[in-house]
């Protein structure tokens, strides 16, 4: 006789993702696991052995793949008892955590996410049964039938899906526009963050967030070893120089200390002290760093206290002055760091779930912490472009940001862009009286004419901005839908308020966005997670029927070769999509070949001549034609030159991969289409021929398709990133051997040399093909998604139908009984409707009651004249 039933018991870890505590019987559900091959990927091993290409790969919204689970369990974790997991003091303390997890939230907002939670943990726990049960059902088999195995497979991955994942919004801009003192404000932390001043943050990156812990926590991540070694060769062959002989002018020899050698030194000088900017990389890699370096290469700081941290955490992210006095011992590690992960406790302002980026505007020398840069920008769904209001208004950085943010559009997972204009609270009155030329009303004070000008600066940038993207991406997108592409803050005066309220600062605007972002997300993954489970149980209910079985291969078969035809339609209209790259892409080709010389020139050639311009010339040589610095405006010749090409693709590969489009352009409608279609199949099935349990079967068939499907976007959009990136990697590859070669020019005139090396290589990759190699490697790179497209589909199709066709080994087979949980679940989905128009009575009621109460209006200010 069995055990009964353990209970799960669920914890959050600092994240905030939900995990499973182990039941008392992990020991032997491992070993059952081990025999059996159960896993917790949502289809079983056989689904994944269409010939290499057709794996279906589990994967995240806009992130990174999760990692596959070896055991069903693991036997690490220590044992749970039954007796203490549902004790009431655990439940008050679970209530408690959720009231706080949603004080960021006005209460209308704060109801639909209890409600949304609600449905989300009842969801689980019913999985959670209906995999217990059925994990005892098979617990003394010799085998388990494979549908059974499949089932168990998919009821684990549900179990295991994290609530929500991250939204990430990336602050992008350059050192002293504002970024940090803007997160210092969205969090209401004052100088949590050191802003720029008489010293000035490191290029990595910094991530903040909240969670469920109870201190405030900061993790600081340094490279490797060998990733400092490789950053250590670059910066002492950045500063080699061979001596000249036979009476070369010296002088000729001699080189400016530009911005790339100033940072080699002082790089050097820090971590190893005065003097080591004249050491071979040999004696540096001997000798010792004058810092403390943690051999997991991770600073952990915590705090009770906000201000306590950012004390700890300052002398980590903020490097001193290069002539200021001797760093202290932390000051001597900045150099290693990749990158920093802040944790706030639970925050009335900013929900968990959204993880704050400061981005650098440049980039970084180093290699992994360049890499790091742009894969932090590619899985931002949000990018705030800062630039403060003086740059933005006479400067092109911004310009610059605004072009890289785009590209992300394109390659990555952001839909949306906004220009962030901060401090906007500076203004010199008599010189904007002056030079006025807006409005004929008399400006009484620094206040209006502050108002004024920043309602001028939004509305002129917004236009400049939209026509911008409109010229980038598709007309459809839906960042040019947005009701605000342009904010105007200031973080001072959201402290001071001596000048502007603080709703004029549009501070509390930026956590209004914020918020209804993930409350957006969050009804989205909870519809969808709620319908999944509901297929599940569907099919689960529908496992002790053998009636029927006769005409099930008779359907089958039918649907099988309705299957394989439109897979060959949907192959064919895959090819049609992605044909429409192919003029664009041979015009960009053609104009890259008739600009190139000029662009080459406009990267090379230096107002003031090569002053200052040498050793930064040889950083992009040693760096395969890119440089970022954290002041220097990004170099990147590989894209400067191709940037043709882009121009030309841009608006139709953007159509072709963005969500939402129901255009021919797009290639998901395409995949929508083939789903339709199959769900259109069983349903004619169904009514010409009847299935007893047609309502089980026709529902499992239509999830699981939408399932497989469903997880080919995520599929898509990692792809997508490689396509877009072939043009410039190729033309980066073709120019490499002629950027090693400059690079290892030194002597008289070595600077000239060096761009006469550049420009003949690059003449020779052209007149060898270069630009047509690139165009070929995007259409190969089209081709093979293409392949594995369809390689997807026919394999898990194919399989899925096996499934759920077979006889004996499929997925009929006497289990335990579930018809509880599925009648729960019935009522969940029923539910879903219920939550989403209660949430649309509050907000409307909440309408109502704004227009019906006086209007708020602040009190009246004192006269704040210049």
């Amino acid at each position: 006789m069995h055990q009964p039933p353990p209970s799960f018991s669920w914890k959050e870890n600092i994240t905030g993702t939900r995990t499973q505590s182990l039941p008392v019987w992990s020991t032997d559900l491992t070993k059952l696991a081990k025999l059996y091959n159960l896993t917790s990927q949502p289809w079983p091993p056989e689904m994944y052995s269409h010939s290499g290409a057709g794996s279906f790969e589990r994967t995240t919204a806009g992130e990174q793949e999760m990692s596959e689970t070896e055991d069903l369990l693991s036997p690490e974790l220590a044992p749970v008892e039954d007796d203490d997991l549902f004790k009431e003091p655990m439940k008050k303390r679970r209530r408690s955590d959720r009231e706080q997890r949603f004080q960021a939230f006005p209460s209308v907002e704060q109801c639909a996410l209890k409600e949304y939670e609600k449905l989300e943990s009842r969801t689980r726990r019913v999985l959670s049964n209906t995999y217990q049960k059925l994990i005892h059902s098979v617990f003394l088999d010799d085998s388990i039938p494979n549908g059974v195995k499949y089932l168990i497979n998919r009821l684990l991955a549900m179990i295991e899906k994290p609530s929500l994942e991250p939204i990430y919004i990336g602050l992008f801009g350059s050192t002293g526009a504002g970024k940090s003192s803007l997160i210092n404000a969205i969090i209401q932390q004052a100088m949590f963050l050191p802003v720029s001043g008489n010293s000035t943050c490191t290029s990595c990156v910094v991530q903040v967030s909240s969670g469920c812990c109870e201190q405030y926590e900061a993790k600081i991540h340094l490279l490797s070893d060998q990733e400092w070694k490789e950053e250590l060769k670059n910066l002492t062959k950045l500063l080699h120089r061979t001596e000249e002989a036979g009476g070369e002018d010296m002088e000729a020899d001699v080189w400016d200390r530009d911005e790339a050698m100033e940072e080699a030194i002082w790089k050097l000088q820090v971590v190893y002290g005065t003097g080591a900017e004249r050491k071979s990389y040999e004696d540096l890699v001997r000798a010792k760093p004058k810092g403390k370096l943690p051999t997991s290469r991770v600073i952990t700081l915590k705090a009770e206290e906000a201000g306590e941290l950012s004390v700890k955490l300052d002398p980590y992210i903020r490097t001193q002055r290069r002539d200021g006095d001797e760093e202290s011992g932390d000051m001597r590690i900045w150099p290693l760091i990749k990158h920093v992960e802040v944790t706030l406790p639970r925050s009335a302002l900013i929900p968990e779930g959204v993880v704050l980026v400061d981005i650098p505007g440049t980039g970084d020398f180093n290699s992994k912490r360049d890499e790091m840069w742009k894969k932090t920008i590619g899985k931002c769904s949000v990018i705030w472009v800062i630039s403060d209001i003086e740059r933005v208004s006479g400067g092109r950085a911004h310009e610059d940001l605004l072009n890289e943010s785009i590209k992300a559009c394109q390659r990555g997972f952001c839909t949306d862009i906004a220009l962030v204009v901060t401090k906007t609270d500076k203004l010199n009155l008599l010189e904007y009286l002056r030079e006025r030329k807006v409005g004929t009303r008399v400006i009484q004070n620094q206040q209006e004419a502050v108002l004024e000008r920043n309602k001028t600066i939004k509305l002129q940038k917004s236009r400049i901005l939209k026509e911008k993207l409109e010229r980038k991406l598709p007309a459809d997108s839906k960042v040019l839908k947005a009701s605000d592409l342009v904010y105007t803050v200031s973080a001072h005066e959201y402290w001071q308020q001596a000048l502007l309220t603080e709703e004029e600062t549009e501070i509390p605007k930026l956590r209004e966005y914020i918020r209804k972002r993930l409350l957006d997300k969050r009804r989205r993954m909870v519809t969808k997670y709620v319908t999944e489970a509901f297929g599940l149980l569907l099919l689960t209910d529908s496992f002790n029927s053998t009636e029927n079985l006769p005409n099930e291969h008779l359907h089958m078969s039918s649907l099988r070769r309705f299957v394989e035809e439109n897979t060959v339609l949907l192959e064919q209209a895959i090819e049609q999509c992605f044909a429409l790259v192919e003029r664009p892409l041979q015009e960009g080709v053609l104009v890259a070949r008739a600009s190139y010389r000029r662009l080459l020139g406009a990267c090379l050639v230096r107002s003031r001549g090569n002053k200052g311009f040498h050793q930064t010339l040889k950083a992009v040589c040693l760096k395969n034609g890119i440089y970022a610095s954290r002041t220097l405006a990004r170099i990147d010749l590989n894209e400067a030159i191709a940037q043709p090409i882009y121009d030309r693709i841009d608006p139709v590969f953007g159509a072709i991969f963005r969500a939402g489009n129901t255009s021919d352009m797009a290639l998901m409608p395409h995949i929508e289409a083939f789903k339709h279609s199959l769900q259109e199949k069983m349903t004619e099935i169904h009514l010409r021929n009847g299935w007893k349990y047609d309502g089980y079967k026709k529902s499992f068939l239509i999830q699981e398709i939408s399932a497989i499907l469903g997880g080919l976007e995520g599929y898509i959009l990692r792809k997508k990133r490689k396509i877009y990136e072939s043009v410039a990697s190729s033309v980066q590859s073709d120019l490499k051997p002629c950027y090693e070669a400059a690079a290892q020019i030194t002597g008289k005139k070595a600077c000239e040399r060096m761009k006469d090396a550049i420009r003949r290589g690059v003449e020779q990759q052209v007149a060898e093909g270069m630009f047509e190699r690139a165009q070929e490697r995007m259409q190969r790179q089209f081709q093979l998604l293409k392949s594995g497209i369809t390689e997807k589909v026919k394999g898990s199709i194919a399989t899925m139908l096996a499934l759920a066709a077979s006889q004996g080994d499929g997925l009929y087979k006497e289990l335990a009984d579930v018809r509880s949980e599925y009648k729960e679940m019935e009522k969940l989905h029923r539910s879903l409707q219920e939550v989403a128009e209660n949430a649309l009575l509050r907000r409307g009621m909440q309408r109502f009651l704004l227009r019906m109460s006086p209007s708020k209006v602040p009190p009246p200010r004192q006269n704040v004249n210049a």
